[in-house]
């Protein structure tokens, strides 16, 4: 049990947080997760691949999953990925899954993870491979699997216990298997994310058969810091190749919902640290976790408390509190919707990155209203957090062309070059009414995540407006922005005018956004810009001294 921190929580206290929650704006940064599972064809694929002619079946019904995801504004998708020892990719070390043909070890004749990949990104979300890491399977399973069972073929890494197979984590060779799995994963795919399943040791030890490696290998620890210590190893390894290969691909993992007893309120008996050796909070201390999901399917003080916690601890990680969607449908308890929208709200208001829903199924079904609640909650759109311990800040693009029309504004601009351990930059595009544009307001959001270094805003509006463009790394960690203001088409002119000059205004400079120079003389109210192309261009005003003193752009 550990030292009271901020953990006695009133009803006042909550309410105060979930009011400023729902008065707050919507963030800018925040993940929007759901678990999309393939296991037992929950969520995905339904349809099984028998014939060719089935292939374009399954895919069309991923796209309209993930085309319903993207009305409801969530940009992350954990995609199961290693189902029970078998995968949805083809592999060299593991068997096709049978969720995707109905028989262990077929080929569905096409890639479903970089099919997920493609049209994930095609929507402007992530896709974040998500492994179920150590349960291999019921004894059913592992008999359908027949020699391809990771149980015959590296017997050795595989722990039998109450009629399941499990991948040892008191074996070191355990960690080494999930690294090369995660490697083959990282290096084949343009995924966004390794997420950790069940990166635990089984539930309820009791009568774990474990006690020879525990002699072999424990170095006098007790058997509890020992078995953290195995689950910490795989965390670790899994980490630090990653991020040797891809450092921009983020790791998390999805640890139970309540890590430890908290002073005024018990765990049952049931949390990471104690039950399945999970010390996922030193993970996050120690720096080798990306972002924490736990698993937080509890209302009432088996919620509050805990979520607190999480975010207490985060050390300036990611936070991102599972919420058990799935509780709405009658099935399965039958909660009543304020429920699942006060953990939306406090979770926020708790300072979490943001909330991932299990599972994808269960939103969209809108059972008990489930699809309602993510409909008020995200009504606007947000984007992936930035990891700022990995990426530095990109520089400012620096905008070429800059032309308005009748029907709206143009923008071209230079490619940012990223450092040579990521890949290249992608572009935010702010606007709004007015010469400046906040771009922390997600609602000024023209579009993000842009490849190209060009935009077209088809604005019909006379006002003035002002269009920002920043790059983003491949970490999230975005640019200050460039800003362009156009003025409103009644003051549109060939001579534009300006203020009375003062005795400090000497001589005026136009330059065009390429920065060559059009014209170069005495300060005078009025520039003559006939014969100029149409365009944004830029004035600066010198002093005597020779000093620029003031700058503006002007549309003409």
């Amino acid at each position: 049990m550990r030292p009271l921190k901020l953990y006695i929580i009133s009803f006042l206290l909550l309410l105060v947080t979930v009011l400023q929650a729902q008065n707050a704006s919507a963030p800018k940064y925040e993940y929007r997760a759901v678990w999309l599972t393939t296991i037992e064809n929950l969520d995905w694929p339904k349809s099984l691949v028998k014939s060719k002619e089935d292939v374009e079946r399954q895919q069309k019904e991923l796209c309209v999953i993930l085309d319903s995801l993207h009305e409801l504004n969530i940009n992350t998708v954990l995609l199961q990925t290693r189902v029970r020892g078998d995968v949805i990719y083809p592999s060299s070390i593991e068997p096709f899954s049978h969720v995707l043909t109905g028989v262990e070890g077929k080929s569905p004749g096409y890639d479903p993870l970089a099919f997920a990949i493609e049209e994930c990104h095609k929507r402007g979300m992530q896709l974040h491979a998500w492994l179920v890491t150590l349960p291999l399977g019921k004894d059913e399973h592992i008999k359908r699997q027949g020699k391809q069972a990771l149980s015959r073929k590296r017997k050795e890494l595989c722990t039998h216990y109450k009629g399941a197979w499990y991948m040892e984590p008191g074996n070191p060779g355990t960690a080494e298997y999930i690294v090369e799995l995660v490697e083959e994963i990282v290096s084949k795919y343009d995924v966004d994310g390794i997420h950790l399943d069940y990166v635990r040791y089984p539930d309820r030890t009791n009568g774990y058969p474990d006690s020879a490696l525990y002699r072999k290998y424990s170095k006098r620890m007790s058997l509890a810091d020992w078995r953290r210590s195995n689950i910490t190893a795989i965390v670790e390894l899994v980490y630090k190749s990653v991020k040797a290969k891809k450092p921009w691909v983020r790791v998390s993992s999805a640890p139970l919902g309540k890590y430890d007893d908290l002073t005024r309120y018990s765990s049952l008996g049931w949390d990471a640290y104690n039950a399945v050796y999970q010390e996922a909070q030193k993970w996050m201390k120690d720096g080798v976790m990306d972002a924490l999901f736990p698993m937080l399917y509890f209302n009432g003080n088996n919620f509050y408390p805990f979520v607190l916690d999480w975010c207490e601890n985060s050390y300036g990680r990611h936070i991102v509190p599972g919420v058990g969607i799935y509780r709405l449908s009658p099935q399965y308890g039958g909660w009543d919707e304020i429920e699942i929208e006060r953990q939306f709200r406090t979770s926020r208001g708790a300072g979490s990155a943001g909330v991932a829903l299990f599972r994808a199924a269960h939103v969209l079904g809108n059972a008990g209203g489930a699809r309602n609640v993510v409909v008020d909650v995200y009504n606007e759109k947000a984007l992936v957090p930035p990891m700022p311990w990995w990426g530095t800040e990109p520089a400012m693009p620096q905008i070429s062309v800059a032309a308005r029309d009748e029907d709206g504004i143009s923008l071209e601009w230079g490619k940012v070059f990223a450092d040579d351990n990521f890949p290249a930059v992608r572009y935010n595009v702010y606007g709004a009414l007015g010469d400046t544009v906040d771009i922390s307001n997600v609602q000024n959001m023209l579009v993000h995540s842009l490849a190209d270094t060009l935009f077209r805003w088809d604005c019909r509006s006379l006002a003035t407006l002002t269009v920002a463009v920043t790059a983003v790394n491949a970490c999230g960690v975005e640019s200050g922005p460039v800003m362009v203001t156009f003025t409103g088409k009644t003051q549109l002119a060939d001579v534009v005018e300006l203020p009375a000059s003062r005795s400090w205004g000497q001589r005026i400079e136009v330059v065009d956004m390429s920065g060559r120079r059009i014209y170069y003389g005495k300060y005078s109210r009025k520039v003559d810009m006939r014969g100029v192309p149409h365009g944004c261009y830029i004035l600066n005003v010198y002093n005597r001294h020779g000093s620029r003193i003031s700058t503006q752009r002007v549309f003409h």
